[in-house]
C-alpha cells in the first residue's frame, strides 16, 4: 500500500478544533466544502474530512454557539452555507489548542526515545 494512499484518522475530538482554527486562519466566513479543502491542503493531504462527519461537526459547533451559520455566496457564487468564528468559538478554541498540545506533548514523551 503507497504511503500517501493510507487513510489517516483524526484524534477523536481533533475535527471540532481543526475547523475552528481553519476558520480563525482564513478569517472570514467560510463553506463546508472549503473547510474540507484547507485542511486537506494545509495537512499534505494526510487530514481528509469527509462530508458524513465535517457537516454534523459545524452542526455542533453551530449549536454551542461556537459558531455563526448564515446563506451566502461561495466563490464559484453557489449559495452555500457560510460560517464564522464567535468570540465563544474563539475561547474555546484557544482551550482546545492548550488541551490538544499538552496531551501531545505527553504522547511524545511516552514514544520519543530516552
Amino acid at each position: 500500500m503507497r504511503n500517501d494512499a493510507k487513510k489517516t484518522e483524526l484524534v477523536p475530538g481533533t475535527l471540532e478544533m481543526l475547523i475552528l482554527k481553519t476558520i480563525e486562519r482564513n478569517a472570514g466566513p467560510m463553506h463546508g466544502y472549503g473547510i474540507a479543502r484547507y485542511i486537506k491542503q494545509i495537512s499534505g493531504d494526510v487530514l481528509q474530512v469527509e462530508e458524513g462527519s465535517l457537516y454534523p461537526a459545524l452542526q455542533r459547533l453551530a449549536i454551542k454557539g461556537w459558531v455563526k451559520a448564515e446563506w451566502g455566496q461561495s466563490e464559484n457564487n453557489r449559495r452555500a452555507r457560510l460560517y464564522k468564528l464567535t468570540p465563544a468559538g474563539r475561547k474555546q478554541l484557544k482551550q482546545e489548542v492548550a488541551d490538544f498540545e499538552r496531551v501531545l506533548e505527553a504522547i511524545l514523551r511516552v514514544v520519543q526515545p530516552t
